[in-house]
């Protein structure tokens, strides 16, 4: 509706040009917002008041020679200037009432945008360590990417979902040498645990798994593991304790022993993450290993391509990458002094990966302490000749869980931290999804377990799928009394009548209401706001709850009766069209 009025405005400022106003003019200074008042129409345009000052007219002269050029259509009743030239826009009474209709043509269709030409959009996100469960930090992550990546499909995007793997880096090392202590221990040697290693209860079934695969291969006597090693924290520093036992671990198990450890112990946490992500309804097209990537020579491929191009330098025995040329405040190691390639490297490289594989748009879903990646990774493109603006990083802020008023603490290498499955197993998937996207994902958020549970209407989870229940139940109790409604009756009736028979304030405010949500998907797509989809859903069901409670809807009148039905379940679809979206499920009852 909104991009019709569009471009029947369009088509008005077209014809002035080259008469009132100086031509070509630009398609995008035309824009249409709701009224905020309904006093003054359904929808307002400024175009008048933004093209006045170059065209030398005045604005409200301006903008009643654009009504006056509007196209014939069926949709706008009437078009009055305001204020200082603005263009209020009185709908066609019948307006909502066919789109009614048409979200009962198109069904689950409705919303969802069709483009000639479709971007190709890699959105990545979670991508978390495996190094141990999902945290509910991750929770809000895979909720918040997995909605977006719904979003943008229903906008008219090609979208395909990543998981970059990141299983090269020290902290799978520390995760293996935490699982073989572990492993060890359950041997029946006697060894202090790392205060740097991981000490959630997670590790020992791994540990078990590997004395399960490989009987005592791995057995070493305690004093051989610990002798000579450099104290560890408190005495000393947990840094070099747990690197000097790594590197005893790989001396005393060899090369192919140390790998067996390191691969069991990364498998065994991918799987979990896996499987908790399934669990969460949460899938990926693509799973991306880092060990492979870098095994494939990718990122020697690009240094090498940096350095053609005369944008690495070496200095102090490391190899830099010029990143200031391109908007860094300085710039960045590619290769350490000592030979190690930093994960700056591989993040460029991977990111050119990404480019080449035909992806118009970049989207990387990152943690809050993310803020400084995005410049540097940009640059790192644009090195490459691709366009900086092609990537783009939303940040999750922080999750705090509040259980009867009170803060949970949470940490990956204390023993302490809730888990995401966890967290599903008490409040549910659809819980946890609407509650980590009701707000906008730069905004910090406070999970409260007890609203999370509660069938409230300050729950809403419960008022949103609730609304989509109550329809289910006027349709159970509509069979039990032998009253009539067939959809295409009902269809018929609200094409000639509809106007009347859904007359007055709280079916006009449904009916408008259900209408703004192809504008709502095209909107929370483009500025990335998942949340911004959750508040419309809550209103469409406070209309729907406003609705029902206002007016009989089994009622003997079998127009009336008819139409108020097909009203209902035009937003049952909707709802459910949004929710899907979410990730959330649309329940037949409560």
């Amino acid at each position: 509706m909104k991009n019709e009025l569009r471009e029947l405005l369009q088509a008005a400022v077209r014809s002035l040009e080259g008469s009132l106003l100086p031509g070509p003019i630009d398609a995008s200074a035309v824009t249409v917002e709701r009224a905020r008042d309904v006093q003054h129409g359904d929808f307002a345009c400024n175009v008048a008041m933004r093209l006045a000052k170059s065209a030398g007219r005045n604005p409200r002269e301006l903008a009643a020679a654009i009504i006056a050029a509007l196209p014939a259509n069926t949709l706008i009743d009437r078009a009055e200037v305001a204020g200082a030239g603005f263009i209020n826009l009185h709908l066609a009474k019948d307006r909502y009432t066919r789109e009614l209709l048409r979200v009962h043509e198109l069904g689950d269709r409705y919303g969802r945008n069709e483009p000639p030409h479709r971007r190709k959009v890699l959105l990545e996100f979670v991508s978390a360590n495996p190094t141990g469960p999902l945290h509910v930090g991750h929770g809000r992550q895979a909720a918040f990417g997995d909605a977006l990546g719904s979003l943008l499909a229903a906008a008219g995007d090609e979208v395909v979902r990543e998981y970059y793997i990141n299983d090269a880096g020290r902290q799978t090392e520390i995760l293996a040498v935490s699982v073989w202590v572990r492993y060890l221990e359950a041997g029946g040697e006697s060894l202090p645990f790392p205060q740097n290693g991981y000490r959630g209860d997670y590790i020992r079934p791994v540990a078990l798994h590997l004395h399960e695969r490989y009987g005592t291969r791995f057995m070493q006597p305690a004093a051989a593991v610990l002798e000579s090693l450099p104290a560890d924290a408190p005495e000393g520093d947990k840094e070099k304790y747990i690197d000097a036992l790594i590197a005893r671990c790989q001396q005393l198990l060899g090369a192919a022993g140390w790998q067996s450890i390191l691969e069991d112990s990364i498998a065994e946490m991918l799987a979990e993450i896996r499987d908790d992500l399934e669990g969460y309804r949460v899938r990926f097209d693509h799973w991306v290993s880092e060990r492979a990537f870098t095994q494939s020579g990718a990122i020697d491929r690009a240094l090498e391509r940096l350095r053609k191009l005369d944008l690495l330098y070496v200095k102090d025995g490391a190899t830099w990458f010029r990143a200031s040329q391109f908007g860094d405040d300085e710039d960045r190691v590619v290769i350490r002094d000592n030979g190690i390639k930093t994960y700056f490297a591989s993040d460029i490289a991977y990111h050119l990966d990404k480019r080449e594989r035909g992806y118009d748009v970049l989207i990387d879903v990152l943690g809050a302490d993310h803020h400084g990646y995005v410049t540097r990774v940009r640059g790192g493109l644009q090195a490459f000749g691709h366009p900086g603006e092609c990537l783009e990083a939303p940040l999750i802020q922080l999750v705090a869980l509040y259980r009867n008023g009170e803060k949970l603490s949470m940490g990956k290498r204390e023993a302490n931290f809730v888990t995401l499955r966890q967290l599903r197993e008490e409040v549910g998937n659809d819980a946890c999804r609407i509650f980590y996207l009701m707000r906008s994902n730069d905004q910090s958020l406070d999970f409260d377990l007890e609203l999370a549970k509660s069938k409230s209407n300050e729950n809403p989870v419960f008022y949103i799928q609730y609304a989509h229940a109550r329809v289910a139940s006027v349709m159970k109790e509509l069979g039990a009394r032998s009253l009539g409604y067939e959809p295409q009756a009902a269809g018929e009736i609200i094409a000639r009548r509809g106007a009347e028979l859904l007359a007055g304030p709280h079916a006009e405010a449904m009916l408008a209401s259900l209408s703004r949500y192809p504008e709502v998907i095209e909107q929370a797509a483009a500025q990335r706001a998942p949340h911004a989809l959750v508040h419309y859903l809550r209103d469409l069901a406070t209309s729907l709850h406003a609705f029902y409670n206002a007016e009989r809807v089994l009622v003997s009148d079998d127009e009336l009766r008819q139409a108020r039905i097909h009203a209902l379940r035009a937003v049952q679809c909707v709802l459910r069209n949004g929710l899907a979206i979410l990730g959330v499920s649309a329940p037949e009852s409560m």
